[in-house]
């Protein structure tokens, strides 16, 4: 037989796991000092640069 499933707890447990996933998102996010974000963006704008530089004119 079966194993009886309350679907309550099931969309709790559910919603629970989306609610960490998106609590993990938003930490990788918004949770950086404001030096760790400027050299992210020195960083991308540097790569930014170097494959701009890299394409073939048309």
């Amino acid at each position: 037989m079966a194993e009886i499933v309350n679907l309550k707890h099931a969309r709790k447990a559910k919603a629970r796991a989306e609610a960490a996933a998106k609590a993990a998102e938003n930490r990788a996010t918004y949770g950086q000092t404001k030096a760790e974000r400027a050299r992210l963006a020195l960083e991308k704008a540097k790569l930014r640069a170097i494959t701009d530089g890299a394409k073939k004119p048309d």
